[in-house]
Protein backbone atom coordinates (compact mmCIF):
# COMPACT_ATOMS: atom_id res chain seq x y z
CA UNK A 1 0.00 0.00 0.00
CA UNK A 2 1.41 3.42 -0.90
CA UNK A 3 1.91 5.99 1.83
CA UNK A 4 -0.77 8.23 0.37
CA UNK A 5 -3.41 5.48 0.54
CA UNK A 6 -2.81 4.46 4.17
CA UNK A 7 -5.68 5.78 6.36
CA UNK A 8 -4.44 8.10 9.11
CA UNK A 9 -7.74 9.12 10.72
CA UNK A 10 -8.34 8.01 14.28
CA UNK A 11 -11.87 7.08 13.23
CA UNK A 12 -10.63 4.48 10.74
CA UNK A 13 -11.71 1.11 12.22
CA UNK A 14 -8.25 -0.47 12.13
CA UNK A 15 -6.55 2.65 13.48
CA UNK A 16 -9.14 2.87 16.23
CA UNK A 17 -8.42 -0.73 17.29
CA UNK A 18 -4.69 -0.03 17.34
CA UNK A 19 -4.99 3.28 19.22
CA UNK A 20 -7.36 1.83 21.80
CA UNK A 21 -4.41 -0.28 22.91
CA UNK A 22 -1.38 1.81 21.96
CA UNK A 23 -2.38 5.02 23.76
CA UNK A 24 -2.14 3.68 27.30
CA UNK A 25 -2.50 -0.10 27.53
CA UNK A 26 1.14 -1.16 27.03
CA UNK A 27 2.30 -0.71 30.59
CA UNK A 28 5.88 -0.89 31.81
CA UNK A 29 8.87 -1.99 29.74
CA UNK A 30 8.00 -4.57 27.10
CA UNK A 31 10.73 -6.25 24.99
CA UNK A 32 8.26 -6.29 22.07
CA UNK A 33 5.77 -3.43 22.56
CA UNK A 34 4.54 -3.41 18.96
CA UNK A 35 3.92 -7.15 19.14
CA UNK A 36 1.86 -6.57 22.27
CA UNK A 37 -0.20 -3.91 20.48
CA UNK A 38 -0.78 -6.35 17.62
CA UNK A 39 -1.81 -9.14 20.00
CA UNK A 40 -4.21 -7.02 22.08
CA UNK A 41 -5.76 -5.16 19.14
CA UNK A 42 -6.12 -8.22 16.90
CA UNK A 43 -4.33 -6.39 14.08
CA UNK A 44 -1.39 -8.10 12.37
CA UNK A 45 2.03 -6.76 13.33
CA UNK A 46 3.03 -5.51 9.83
CA UNK A 47 -0.22 -3.50 9.70
CA UNK A 48 0.36 -2.11 13.21
CA UNK A 49 3.84 -0.95 12.17
CA UNK A 50 2.55 0.52 8.90
CA UNK A 51 -0.37 2.37 10.51
CA UNK A 52 1.53 3.81 13.49
CA UNK A 53 4.33 5.06 11.21
CA UNK A 54 1.79 6.59 8.81
CA UNK A 55 -0.16 8.32 11.60
CA UNK A 56 3.11 9.63 13.04
CA UNK A 57 4.17 11.07 9.66
CA UNK A 58 0.75 12.66 9.22
CA UNK A 59 0.76 14.24 12.68
CA UNK A 60 -2.26 12.27 13.89
CA UNK A 61 0.12 10.75 16.40
CA UNK A 62 2.18 13.50 18.01
CA UNK A 63 4.94 11.22 19.32
CA UNK A 64 5.78 7.60 20.04
CA UNK A 65 7.92 6.93 23.07
CA UNK A 66 8.50 4.92 26.20
CA UNK A 67 7.25 7.08 29.03
CA UNK A 68 8.88 7.24 32.43
CA UNK A 69 7.49 7.67 35.90
CA UNK A 70 9.37 10.96 36.04
CA UNK A 71 8.04 11.70 39.53
CA UNK A 72 10.32 8.87 40.69
CA UNK A 73 13.35 10.16 38.76
CA UNK A 74 13.25 13.89 39.39
CA UNK A 75 11.47 16.29 41.67
CA UNK A 76 8.38 17.53 39.92
CA UNK A 77 5.38 19.77 40.42
CA UNK A 78 2.41 21.36 38.79
CA UNK A 79 3.10 25.10 38.73
CA UNK A 80 0.44 27.81 38.62
CA UNK A 81 1.80 31.18 37.47
CA UNK A 82 0.35 34.63 38.01
CA UNK A 83 1.44 36.66 34.98
CA UNK A 84 0.30 40.14 33.92
CA UNK A 85 -2.14 39.78 31.03
CA UNK A 86 0.15 41.64 28.63
CA UNK A 87 2.92 39.09 29.34
CA UNK A 88 0.77 35.97 29.21
CA UNK A 89 1.45 34.92 25.62
CA UNK A 90 5.16 35.71 25.73
CA UNK A 91 5.48 33.79 29.02
CA UNK A 92 3.76 30.85 27.36
CA UNK A 93 6.22 30.99 24.47
CA UNK A 94 9.20 31.18 26.82
CA UNK A 95 8.12 28.17 28.87
CA UNK A 96 7.49 26.09 25.77
CA UNK A 97 10.52 27.04 23.68
CA UNK A 98 13.22 27.89 26.20
CA UNK A 99 12.72 25.63 29.23
CA UNK A 100 13.25 21.94 28.42
CA UNK A 101 12.27 21.03 31.99
CA UNK A 102 8.72 22.40 31.61
CA UNK A 103 6.45 19.79 30.01
CA UNK A 104 2.79 20.74 29.70
CA UNK A 105 2.28 24.47 29.13
CA UNK A 106 -1.39 25.53 29.30
CA UNK A 107 -3.34 28.77 29.56
CA UNK A 108 -6.38 28.10 31.75
CA UNK A 109 -9.54 29.98 32.65
CA UNK A 110 -12.55 29.53 34.92
CA UNK A 111 -16.24 30.07 34.23
CA UNK A 112 -16.48 32.50 37.16
CA UNK A 113 -14.02 34.61 39.11
CA UNK A 114 -13.02 32.36 41.99
CA UNK A 115 -9.99 31.51 44.07
CA UNK A 116 -7.08 30.96 41.75
CA UNK A 117 -8.62 32.61 38.66
CA UNK A 118 -5.70 35.04 38.52
CA UNK A 119 -3.37 32.11 37.84
CA UNK A 120 -3.75 31.78 34.08
CA UNK A 121 -0.53 30.01 33.10
CA UNK A 122 -0.01 26.41 34.22
CA UNK A 123 3.02 24.23 33.61
CA UNK A 124 4.43 20.92 34.75
CA UNK A 125 8.05 21.00 35.85
CA UNK A 126 10.71 18.35 36.44
CA UNK A 127 14.08 19.36 37.90
CA UNK A 128 16.83 16.69 37.99
CA UNK A 129 17.93 15.23 41.29
CA UNK A 130 19.98 17.61 43.42
CA UNK A 131 18.56 20.82 41.96
CA UNK A 132 15.93 23.19 43.36
CA UNK A 133 12.49 23.61 41.82
CA UNK A 134 12.05 26.86 43.74
CA UNK A 135 15.27 28.36 42.32
CA UNK A 136 14.35 27.16 38.84
CA UNK A 137 10.90 28.78 39.08
CA UNK A 138 12.41 32.01 40.40
CA UNK A 139 14.64 32.16 37.32
CA UNK A 140 11.69 31.48 34.99
CA UNK A 141 9.69 34.20 36.73
CA UNK A 142 12.53 36.68 36.16
CA UNK A 143 12.50 35.83 32.45
CA UNK A 144 8.73 35.91 31.92
CA UNK A 145 7.48 38.69 34.19
CA UNK A 146 5.53 36.30 36.43
CA UNK A 147 4.70 38.02 39.71
CA UNK A 148 3.82 34.94 41.75
CA UNK A 149 3.91 31.17 41.40
CA UNK A 150 2.60 28.22 43.34
CA UNK A 151 4.43 24.85 43.33
CA UNK A 152 2.16 21.85 43.80
CA UNK A 153 4.17 18.61 43.89
CA UNK A 154 2.23 15.35 43.66
CA UNK A 155 2.15 13.57 47.00
CA UNK A 156 0.41 10.55 45.49
CA UNK A 157 -0.87 9.55 42.04
CA UNK A 158 -4.15 7.70 41.47
CA UNK A 159 -4.64 7.73 37.69
CA UNK A 160 -2.13 8.19 34.90
CA UNK A 161 -3.08 7.20 31.36
CA UNK A 162 -4.53 9.05 28.43
CA UNK A 163 -6.44 6.75 26.05
CA UNK A 164 -8.58 9.37 24.26
CA UNK A 165 -9.83 6.94 21.61
CA UNK A 166 -10.67 4.34 24.25
CA UNK A 167 -12.58 6.97 26.29
CA UNK A 168 -14.88 8.02 23.45
CA UNK A 169 -18.47 7.38 24.37
CA UNK A 170 -17.85 6.73 28.06
CA UNK A 171 -21.04 7.42 29.99
CA UNK A 172 -20.87 9.88 32.91
CA UNK A 173 -20.44 7.91 36.12
CA UNK A 174 -18.70 4.95 34.49
CA UNK A 175 -16.10 3.65 36.93
CA UNK A 176 -14.04 0.65 37.88
CA UNK A 177 -15.25 -1.82 40.47
CA UNK A 178 -11.86 -1.52 42.15
CA UNK A 179 -10.32 1.45 43.95
CA UNK A 180 -7.58 3.24 42.02
CA UNK A 181 -4.04 2.13 42.78
CA UNK A 182 -2.00 4.48 44.96
CA UNK A 183 1.33 5.34 43.30
CA UNK A 184 4.11 6.76 45.45
CA UNK A 185 6.52 9.50 44.35
CA UNK A 186 9.75 8.48 46.07
CA UNK A 187 12.97 9.28 44.17
CA UNK A 188 15.00 6.35 42.82
CA UNK A 189 18.80 6.66 42.54
CA UNK A 190 20.31 5.54 39.21
CA UNK A 191 23.87 4.64 38.22
CA UNK A 192 25.66 5.59 34.99
CA UNK A 193 24.57 2.44 33.12
CA UNK A 194 20.97 3.02 34.18
CA UNK A 195 21.10 6.55 32.78
CA UNK A 196 22.72 5.43 29.50
CA UNK A 197 19.93 2.95 28.90
CA UNK A 198 17.23 5.31 30.18
CA UNK A 199 18.23 8.15 27.85
CA UNK A 200 17.88 5.87 24.81
CA UNK A 201 14.77 4.20 26.19
CA UNK A 202 12.86 7.47 26.51
CA UNK A 203 13.92 9.08 23.24
CA UNK A 204 11.07 9.64 20.78
CA UNK A 205 10.79 7.33 17.78
CA UNK A 206 10.93 8.72 14.25
CA UNK A 207 8.54 7.09 11.75
CA UNK A 208 11.36 5.09 10.16
CA UNK A 209 12.25 3.67 13.59
CA UNK A 210 8.87 1.97 13.98
CA UNK A 211 10.06 -1.54 13.23
CA UNK A 212 9.73 -5.09 14.46
CA UNK A 213 12.99 -5.23 16.45
CA UNK A 214 12.41 -1.80 17.93
CA UNK A 215 14.94 -1.82 20.80
CA UNK A 216 18.03 -3.14 18.96
CA UNK A 217 19.07 0.28 17.53
CA UNK A 218 18.57 1.82 20.97
CA UNK A 219 20.80 -0.81 22.56
CA UNK A 220 23.47 -0.04 19.96
CA UNK A 221 23.18 3.68 20.73
CA UNK A 222 23.57 2.96 24.45
CA UNK A 223 26.68 0.89 23.73
CA UNK A 224 25.30 -2.34 25.18
CA UNK A 225 23.98 -5.62 23.81
CA UNK A 226 20.25 -6.02 23.28
CA UNK A 227 20.14 -8.53 26.15
CA UNK A 228 21.89 -6.07 28.48
CA UNK A 229 19.60 -3.24 27.35
CA UNK A 230 16.51 -5.32 28.14
CA UNK A 231 17.99 -6.47 31.45
CA UNK A 232 18.61 -2.89 32.60
CA UNK A 233 15.22 -1.73 31.29
CA UNK A 234 13.51 -4.58 33.16
CA UNK A 235 15.38 -3.60 36.31
CA UNK A 236 14.24 0.01 35.90
CA UNK A 237 10.71 -1.27 35.44
CA UNK A 238 10.95 -3.26 38.68
CA UNK A 239 12.11 -0.09 40.43
CA UNK A 240 8.92 1.58 39.16
CA UNK A 241 10.56 4.28 37.04
CA UNK A 242 9.08 3.06 33.73
CA UNK A 243 5.64 4.22 32.66
CA UNK A 244 4.09 2.94 29.44
CA UNK A 245 4.99 2.56 25.78
CA UNK A 246 2.61 4.99 24.14
CA UNK A 247 1.44 6.61 20.93
CA UNK A 248 0.43 10.15 21.91
CA UNK A 249 -2.31 11.68 19.82
CA UNK A 250 -2.38 15.34 18.85
CA UNK A 251 -5.48 15.83 20.96
CA UNK A 252 -5.83 19.60 21.20
CA UNK A 253 -5.16 20.97 17.72
CA UNK A 254 -7.21 20.09 14.66
CA UNK A 255 -5.55 17.34 12.65
CA UNK A 256 -4.80 17.45 8.92
CA UNK A 257 -7.65 14.96 8.56
CA UNK A 258 -10.05 17.58 9.95
CA UNK A 259 -10.53 15.62 13.17
CA UNK A 260 -10.16 17.05 16.65
CA UNK A 261 -9.57 14.26 19.15
CA UNK A 262 -10.67 16.37 22.11
CA UNK A 263 -11.86 19.94 22.49
CA UNK A 264 -12.19 20.50 26.23
CA UNK A 265 -9.37 19.92 28.70
CA UNK A 266 -10.64 20.25 32.26
CA UNK A 267 -8.57 20.40 35.44
CA UNK A 268 -10.89 19.46 38.31
CA UNK A 269 -10.24 20.68 41.87
CA UNK A 270 -11.64 19.27 45.10
CA UNK A 271 -10.91 20.28 48.70
CA UNK A 272 -11.54 17.41 51.12
CA UNK A 273 -10.77 17.04 54.85
CA UNK A 274 -7.15 16.59 55.83
CA UNK A 275 -6.43 12.90 56.29
CA UNK A 276 -8.89 11.78 53.62
CA UNK A 277 -6.77 12.63 50.58
CA UNK A 278 -5.75 9.07 49.70
CA UNK A 279 -9.27 7.72 50.19
CA UNK A 280 -10.67 10.46 47.92
CA UNK A 281 -7.97 10.03 45.31
CA UNK A 282 -8.69 6.32 45.08
CA UNK A 283 -12.36 7.10 44.50
CA UNK A 284 -11.78 9.84 41.90
CA UNK A 285 -9.20 7.68 40.11
CA UNK A 286 -11.83 4.91 39.66
CA UNK A 287 -13.75 6.97 37.12
CA UNK A 288 -12.90 5.95 33.57
CA UNK A 289 -12.97 9.52 32.25
CA UNK A 290 -10.04 10.59 34.44
CA UNK A 291 -6.71 10.65 32.60
CA UNK A 292 -4.85 11.95 35.66
CA UNK A 293 -5.67 12.15 39.36
CA UNK A 294 -3.33 13.39 42.09
CA UNK A 295 -3.03 14.51 45.66
CA UNK A 296 -1.58 18.02 45.37
CA UNK A 297 -1.78 20.84 47.92
CA UNK A 298 -3.17 24.05 46.39
CA UNK A 299 -2.86 26.11 49.57
CA UNK A 300 -4.75 29.34 50.31
CA UNK A 301 -4.39 30.55 46.70
CA UNK A 302 -6.76 27.73 45.69
CA UNK A 303 -9.02 27.42 48.75
CA UNK A 304 -6.85 24.60 50.12
CA UNK A 305 -7.63 22.22 47.26
CA UNK A 306 -5.87 18.88 47.74
CA UNK A 307 -7.27 16.54 45.06
CA UNK A 308 -6.85 17.37 41.38
CA UNK A 309 -7.60 15.50 38.18
CA UNK A 310 -7.80 15.95 34.43
CA UNK A 311 -10.53 14.89 32.01
CA UNK A 312 -10.97 15.55 28.30
CA UNK A 313 -13.96 15.63 26.00
CA UNK A 314 -15.42 17.05 22.82
CA UNK A 315 -18.49 18.61 24.52
CA UNK A 316 -18.34 20.90 27.53
CA UNK A 317 -21.67 19.80 28.97
CA UNK A 318 -20.60 16.16 28.83
CA UNK A 319 -17.33 16.93 30.64
CA UNK A 320 -19.34 18.74 33.32
CA UNK A 321 -21.71 15.76 33.54
CA UNK A 322 -18.74 13.51 34.23
CA UNK A 323 -17.61 15.83 37.03
CA UNK A 324 -21.14 15.99 38.45
CA UNK A 325 -21.19 12.19 38.61
CA UNK A 326 -17.92 12.18 40.56
CA UNK A 327 -19.22 14.90 42.90
CA UNK A 328 -22.40 12.90 43.51
CA UNK A 329 -20.41 9.75 44.23
CA UNK A 330 -18.19 11.50 46.79
CA UNK A 331 -21.27 12.88 48.52
CA UNK A 332 -22.99 9.48 48.48
CA UNK A 333 -20.05 7.72 50.18
CA UNK A 334 -19.68 10.43 52.81
CA UNK A 335 -16.62 12.36 51.66
CA UNK A 336 -17.36 16.07 52.25
CA UNK A 337 -16.10 18.54 49.65
CA UNK A 338 -15.71 22.07 50.98
CA UNK A 339 -14.74 23.57 47.61
CA UNK A 340 -14.60 22.44 44.00
CA UNK A 341 -13.93 24.08 40.66
CA UNK A 342 -12.99 23.52 37.03
CA UNK A 343 -10.05 25.17 35.27
CA UNK A 344 -10.52 24.94 31.51
CA UNK A 345 -7.54 24.54 29.23
CA UNK A 346 -7.13 26.91 26.30
CA UNK A 347 -3.91 27.31 24.39
CA UNK A 348 -1.61 24.41 25.20
CA UNK A 349 1.59 22.71 24.13
CA UNK A 350 3.02 19.45 25.42
CA UNK A 351 6.55 18.13 25.33
CA UNK A 352 8.42 15.57 27.46
CA UNK A 353 10.23 17.16 30.41
CA UNK A 354 14.00 16.70 30.36
CA UNK A 355 15.28 14.98 33.52
CA UNK A 356 18.98 14.45 32.82
CA UNK A 357 21.39 16.13 35.28
CA UNK A 358 23.88 16.53 32.42
CA UNK A 359 21.27 18.37 30.34
CA UNK A 360 20.44 20.58 33.33
CA UNK A 361 24.03 21.70 33.77
CA UNK A 362 24.28 22.51 30.05
CA UNK A 363 21.04 24.51 30.24
CA UNK A 364 22.34 26.48 33.23
CA UNK A 365 25.57 27.33 31.44
CA UNK A 366 23.71 28.38 28.28
CA UNK A 367 21.71 30.84 30.42
CA UNK A 368 24.75 32.25 32.22
CA UNK A 369 23.94 30.42 35.45
CA UNK A 370 26.53 28.66 37.59
CA UNK A 371 24.93 25.18 37.97
CA UNK A 372 25.96 24.79 41.60
CA UNK A 373 23.95 27.87 42.55
CA UNK A 374 20.77 26.02 41.45
CA UNK A 375 21.32 23.07 43.77
CA UNK A 376 18.95 22.30 46.61
CA UNK A 377 19.97 23.70 49.98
Amino acid sequence: MSTLSIPVETSDPINSRILSVSEDKVQGFQPDPLGMIASQSGVELPVVIERIAAMLRAGTIRRVRQTLMATNLARGALIAWQVPEQNLQSAFEYMFHHDPFSGHVVIRSTDAVVAGSKFRLWTTLKVPQGYSMEKHCAFLASQTGATHFRLMPAKRLFALGVGHVRRRGIEPGSKSDELAEVLDTHIVELNDLDWRVLVELKREFAPEEIQEDIWRPRADAAGVSLDEFCRVATSLNERKVIGRFSTFLEHVKQLKTGEQVTKYNALFHWAVPQGREIETGQQVGRFHIMTHAYWREGGPDFNNVNIMGVAHGTQKDVVLAHKAAIDAHLKEIGIPVSYTNVFWGGRSEIKPSEISPIAYRKWCESNGIEPDTMKSE
